[in-house]
């Protein structure tokens, strides 16, 4: 067809569908449409979210042979991953929970026209084979069925997801990918059509000043400006909100810089934030990490509390607050951080009176002081685990349960105690 031919073709197409613009991406876009449309394959659009990619696969379907055939358009990621494949393909009676009657799926359904799948790569999967086997030789099988059956559909998928991003990350399989994308069908963003913004916005506006019977608005320079400036995240969804808020909300119809300002989002600010897909070292994935997280964090402040409760059998309470600071703030925090009493400054003599007082009658000259030399320190440390726990049982029978009042009576803070609950299996 000469090229003449093929542009007078695009604007009635335009004109047809309702399609606004003259960006000479969205003109090639419709051309590879027109000319894809009389074959049988498959054909993958690709874009942002709101750019119009549902138009396409609409062309493609009334200029193809399959126009007499049914049109269906099925947004993939609006079906739950449950239901997808009963929703595509059909099921049995009694194929699982619910299904009390045989059900044709849209393939059984569509036969002899054209299915859009949309957001195409949020399919499982187990889908993803499916869809393939479909692709390939026009076959598929009921859920809870299996008997094979024929289809004859034309498939045109849509995603506004980079699908080399998804197949690396082992989310879409690569040979669908391929199978799908015999011919890529590529509709630019909003924001790099600057020249179609204001006839867009125009249009919208005549749309709604028709729907709410009120003039149409308009722009001054300014705030056209402004409009080709903006980023459009939202593409042509976006600017169609924009403009029917502006026709409902302003009394006044001239709309100035100013006034079209206070209806766009800041950018930076209030647009959608980007997550990165790389997570730090410090990151859990799972409830299962978390408490092995736990798990060491517990283990490593039992060790330290062991090695600070030998220093203080040794060397009495004054020397080891000086010489071992820093491990006293590691394990139970500073009253500055926490404002709670801490378990070594009251606790410790509170709960360990009898230990500690046998220390200090003991505090000897170093040639009497046997101590270390005739117990071994783990046997120390569980003894006086024991006394602990007995005086910690002592004070919760004698409170009746209650932590409070028994940690009031032990010196301690009721989190403490709680923690100490926790770790004795008191």
């Amino acid at each position: 067809m000469p090229r003449n031919d093929i542009m007078e073709t695009v604007q009635s197409i335009k004109q047809r569908f309702e399609i606004i613009g003259n960006d000479p991406k969205l003109n090639r876009a419709i051309e590879k449409a027109i000319q894809v449309a009389p074959t049988d394959i498959s054909v993958l659009v690709i874009g942002e979210s709101g750019v119009g990619k549902e138009s396409i696969p609409k062309i493609i379907h009334s200029l193809s042979h399959r126009k007499h055939g049914k049109y269906i358009a099925v947004n993939c990621g609006a079906i739950p991953e449950g239901t997808i494949d009963s929703e595509l393909f059909g099921h049995e009676k009694g194929a699982f929970t619910g299904a009390t009657s045989t059900r044709e799926g849209y393939f059984e359904v569509a036969n002899g026209g054209t299915i859009f799948l949309d957001e195409v790569g949020e399919l499982p999967l187990t889908t993803q084979v499916r869809l393939l086997r479909v692709l390939e030789n026009g076959e598929f099988i009921k859920v809870g069925s299996s008997q094979v059956q024929k289809t004859n559909v034309r498939i045109v998928a849509a995603t506004n997801v980079n699908l080399f991003n998804a197949i690396e990350k082992g989310k879409f399989r690569e040979d669908l990918y391929y199978r799908l994308s015999t011919v890529d069908i590529s509709l630019p963003p909003l924001r790099e059509r600057k020249d179609d913004i204001h006839l867009l916005f125009r249009k919208f506006a005549a749309d709604f000043a028709h729907k709410y019977k009120m003039p149409p608005l308009k722009l001054d320079e300014n705030a056209i400006q402004l409009l080709q400036k903006f980023r459009w995240s939202g593409n042509i969804r976006q600017l169609r909100n924009v403009a029917e808020q502006l026709s409902v909300l302003e009394t006044n119809r001239d709309i100035t810089a100013t006034t079209l300002q206070s209806y766009l989002p800041t950018e930076g600010t209030n647009l959608p934030s980007v997550i990165s897909d790389k997570k730090s070292d410090s990151d859990f994935n799972t409830e299962r990490e978390i408490l092995y997280k736990v798990l060491f964090d517990m283990k490593s402040d039992l060790h330290d509390l062991k090695k600070l409760t030998l220093e203080l059998m040794k060397n009495g309470s004054s020397k080891v607050q000086e010489t071992n600071q820093n491990l006293i703030n590691k394990i139970y925090g500073s009253q500055e951080s926490d404002n709670e009493i801490d378990f070594e400054e009251r606790p410790r003599t509170a709960l360990i009176t009898t230990p500690t007082n046998e220390v200090e009658e003991y505090d000897e000259p170093e040639d009497n002081y046997l101590f270390a030399e005739t117990i071994e320190a783990e046997e120390e440390i569980l003894k006086l685990e024991q006394k602990e726990i007995e005086m910690i049982k002592r004070s919760l029978e004698k409170n009746k349960g209650k932590r409070k009042a028994a940690a009031d009576e032990l010196g301690i803070s009721e989190r403490t105690l709680y923690r100490k609950i926790k770790q004795f299996d008191l």
